[in-house]
């Protein structure tokens, strides 16, 4: 055709056994002979598709076995673009579910995003933020919990961490939930935006050198640090504000 005999055609023909072999070995990921083997036969001569399997299996277990790259081959069609809407809307709807107690809803989405292939540790971190965003003072252990699972799934890996991430979801669901704390901070932190770097009250300043103390710094505030033990275990602490005086009195955290 006219367009062709303008053009440059080239002609890609399939790699051979050997050179997938080069390419393979060259993304520095260790696998064995029998592996390399069934990959490359797999792949058949496409290299894109070879390397494609072989990392998307390496990150998902910590061995390469022609079982665990069968698996992945097999669990491809369900993952997500990393940059695309449905990975949004699937980490979306597992805090969500989280959010509303909906354990059973949790665990699928979970799920989804195991099959997927999605990073432990991603997932993990936000249980990390949901413990203290959403369930906060109502049950403060949670943190500890999410930290944990976050751990597991640092230390073990896929396939045993989904496991972890299994046990963390179902506590995180399962828990009373308070955004108390997370509100007020950034109640505070409106505040802040709002009213910039508010002068700290002379007495809980640190009076650090003999101007400073000249100045008042630190004056008259005797509670809770010079307090003697009967005083302390009376729970007799100021009860004056603390807050610049532009925000005396201010209230940010409401149990």
């Amino acid at each position: 055709s006219p367009l062709l005999s303008r053009a440059r055609v080239f002609v890609l023909d399939e790699l051979t056994d050997g050179e997938m072999k080069r390419i393979i070995a060259r993304t520095g990921i260790k696998i064995a002979v029998k592996e390399m083997d069934w990959l490359v036969a797999m792949a058949n001569g496409d290299a894109r598709q070879a390397i494609g399997l072989l990392e998307s299996t390496a990150k998902l277990y910590q061995i390469l076995t022609i079982d665990n790259f069968k698996t992945a081959l097999q669990s491809r069609f369900l993952r997500f673009d990393k940059q695309g809407e449905e990975f949004y809307n699937v980490i979306s709807a597992f805090i969500k579910s989280m959010r509303a107690s909906d354990v059973d809803a949790a665990l699928y989405y979970l799920a989804r995003m195991v099959e997927a292939g999605q990073d432990p540790l991603y997932i993990a971190r936000r249980m990390v933020v949901f413990a203290s965003e959403d369930v906060g003072m109502a049950q403060p252990t949670a943190l500890v919990v999410a930290n944990e699972v976050f751990r597991a799934c640092e230390t073990i890996g896929y396939p045993e961490c989904q496991i972890n991430l299994a046990h963390g979801t179902v506590y995180l669901a399962s828990a009373k939930k308070d955004r108390g704390a997370y509100e007020a901070y950034f109640r505070a932190v409106e505040d802040v935006k709002r009213f910039g770097n508010l002068p700290t009250p002379l007495k809980i300043r640190n009076p650090v050198t003999k101007l400073m103390k000249e100045l008042k710094y630190g004056e008259g505030y005797d509670l809770p640090a010079n307090a003697t033990h009967n005083a302390l275990q009376a729970g007799k602490y100021t009860k004056e504000s603390l807050l610049p005086e532009k925000l005396k009195g201010k209230k940010y955290f409401k149990p």
